[in-house]
């Protein structure tokens, strides 16, 4: 089924210099157990990728570390070549380890060799927008990223990579790279149980930046699930649904990208962002995260 991005929830953002569809898909859950080698059923990863855009999703997130490889090839092997409209965000700063870790790699070279793995995995020759992800699996950490931003700065003007956002980061971190270049992004930690981010979101907002928020669902106390599913249960519907659909009403610069491994469950994600949330539904919701 083929159908216009301005059906989708939220309708488009410009990134950059492309408009995008709010709601977009994360890519993250189509490589094997723990991120790591193959999916188990590699033609319904195919399939999903594909009824993304035949969703007229515009706006697909990805790294090279998934897998690694193997999410970024499953893109290649479904979509190659590009649909024009399509825009494909990745990221940088991690590498695995055969544990399944994430162990950082932020130098120069190691950015450099990152960027150029993600080319050939993808198979293009500019990356849309690359991701500089700080911080650890905890969150972000404080201190300076101009090294590995400025690297990725470099890169850019070598015409590898068309726009720049960082990822994981503080607000100071924020401000610090854009002290040194623009950029389009930024990928925080974000839903209806953590707020720390509320002033960051309304100053990007306001600057004409986009906010990506992962894990729409992850970090609730067994209390603030309960509040959530309870609402969800009112209105007929899904916790997700519930999430996602108050992240978009949240503010016009947020960015979704949920990820899934099914076909079915992904048109469920993209019908319950259009859930219509009343001012009462939004106030009984912004109690679970203050």
């Amino acid at each position: 089924m083929n159908t216009s991005s301005a059906s989708l929830p939220g309708g488009t953002w410009t990134l950059g210099d492309s408009s995008v569809t709010r709601f977009g898909y994360g890519a993250m859950q189509l490589a094997g157990p723990w991120v790591m080698g193959p999916p188990a059923d590699h033609d319904g990863a195919l399939a999903v990728l594909r009824e993304a855009v035949g969703l007229g999703i515009t706006h697909i997130d990805t790294s090279d570390a998934y897998g690694p490889r193997f999410t970024n090839e499953l893109i290649r092997e479904a979509l190659h070549p590009y649909p024009e409209p399509l825009f494909i965000a990745t990221k940088v700063g991690a590498t695995r380890d055969a544990q399944g870790g994430w162990p950082t790699a932020r130098r120069p070279k190691d950015l450099r060799k990152q960027v150029h793995e993600n080319l050939g995995s993808l198979g293009v020759d500019t990356l849309d927008l690359v991701n500089l992800r700080m911080g650890d699996a905890q969150g972000p950490r404080p201190g300076s990223i101009a090294e590995a931003f400025e690297a990725l700065v470099d890169l850019r003007q070598e015409g590898l990579i068309r726009h720049l956002g960082v990822s994981n980061v503080t607000a100071e971190q924020v401000a610090e790279a854009r002290g040194i270049a623009p950029i389009v992004c930024v990928q925080n930690m974000y839903n209806l149980a953590h707020r720390h981010d509320d002033d960051l979101v309304d100053h990007l907002a306001a600057d004409g930046i986009a906010y990506v928020p992962f894990f729409p669902l992850g970090g609730f106390t067994p209390l603030q699930s309960e509040a959530l599913s309870r609402v969800a249960n009112r209105l007929g519907t899904t916790p997700m649904s519930v999430a996602l659909a108050w992240l978009l009403r949240r503010s016009p610069n947020i960015l979704l990208i949920p990820g899934t491994s099914s076909t079915a469950h992904l048109r469920e994600n993209v019908a319950g962002a259009g859930l219509s949330l009343s001012d009462e539904d939004v106030a009984e919701l912004d109690g679970i995260g203050h």
